[in-house]
């Protein structure tokens, strides 16, 4: 897959405490494990310069944005945002939007693209919310509308977890279709209205995890989307301190490989991004955000090869 490509920097690791729930070394250890596997290249990663402020001012707010750079956000908001301030957070934030933004444009250009963070679903125009900062997902959707690189557009967001955030902002724009399918009893307490909401129980299997993402598979591409984020979160297996469902790390990369065969086969350019993940082992969230970037290499590798040969 020569024309693959995964954006990746090293400052997607903040200080945000050795304790912290939220497993910031995992972008790293994903990395690290692909290329030692021999995944991916060298050449395939691509580093991301600071998102540009004008274009995360597509999403979110003047007010909320300078007092985060400024670092003068109220100790309420850096509560419901659940990570301590500091310089390095606010750079991983703008460089992760970046990641989501490029290969977002990569995705038009060779039909799927990586970033090696992002998913960051939770952000509201005017505040950051369960570990998200900024929208990623949002910022480059708006970006691609400005500069007239897609009309359509369709978020599949698999994260145990709604998104809430994108639900918000997208709520009055007809040209996104945002689809969560997330536990029912789960954060966020009160939920936004997505354009299709699936809430699972408690304990939901792969099976009936699955069953339930294939039917609503054809349902979603009726909106004829010219691009697809899929957030891929790690949160909904078994194991995840944060998750309540029961799938295994086998259904997770079957939900990977469903999702990433549905857009090849629908020929709609596909954007992965992270996402959530909170494994009490932190090698079982990296080994299910790997199993996203395998599933990618399975199923378009052929395509890419042919494409080239042409």
């Amino acid at each position: 897959m020569r024309n693959y490509r995964i954006f990746y920097s090293p400052y997607y690791y903040a200080d945000i405490g050795e304790n912290h729930v939220f497993p910031i070394k995992k972008f790293e250890l994903v990395r690290d494990k692909l290329l030692r596997e021999g995944v991916l290249r060298q050449e395939d990663i691509e580093e991301p310069k600071p998102a540009e402020v004008g274009d995360v001012l597509l999403v979110h707010t003047e007010d909320y944005i300078t007092r985060l750079r400024n670092g003068t956000l109220s100790p309420k908001e850096i509560r419901k945002l659940g990570l301590p301030w500091s310089k390095s957070l606010v750079r991983r934030s703008f460089l992760a939007c970046s990641g989501t933004i490029n290969a977002a444009r990569k995705a038009l250009e060779n039909k799927v693209a990586s970033n090696l963070a992002g998913g960051t679903h939770h952000a509201f125009p005017d505040r950051g919310e369960g570990f998200c900062v900024l929208n990623d997902v949002a910022i480059a959707i708006r970006v691609l509308q400005r500069e007239n690189l897609a009309k359509k557009f369709l978020i599949v967001d698999c994260d145990v977890h709604q998104g809430n955030g994108t639900a918000f902002i997208f709520k009055d724009d007809n040209s996104v279709f945002t689809f969560s399918m997330h536990g029912a009893k789960n954060y966020p307490l009160f939920k936004e209205t997505s354009s299709l909401d699936i809430e699972l129980p408690d304990k939901t299997s792969d099976a009936e995890f699955l069953d339930t993402l294939n039917e609503a598979l054809p349902r979603i591409l009726l909106h004829n989307p010219d691009i697809i984020f899929y957030l891929g979160g790690a949160d909904p297996y078994e194991k995840d301190k944060l998750g309540r469902l029961n799938l295994s790390i086998e259904g997770l990369r079957a939900r990977d490989e469903t999702i990433l065969e549905f857009a090849k086969l629908c020929d709609v350019p596909i954007v992965t991004v992270m996402s959530g993940g909170y494994a009490s082992d932190i090698n079982d969230t990296v080994e299910i955000h790997c199993n996203t970037i395998r599933a990618v290499k399975k199923i378009f590798a052929q395509s890419q090869t042919q494409n080239a040969s042409v």
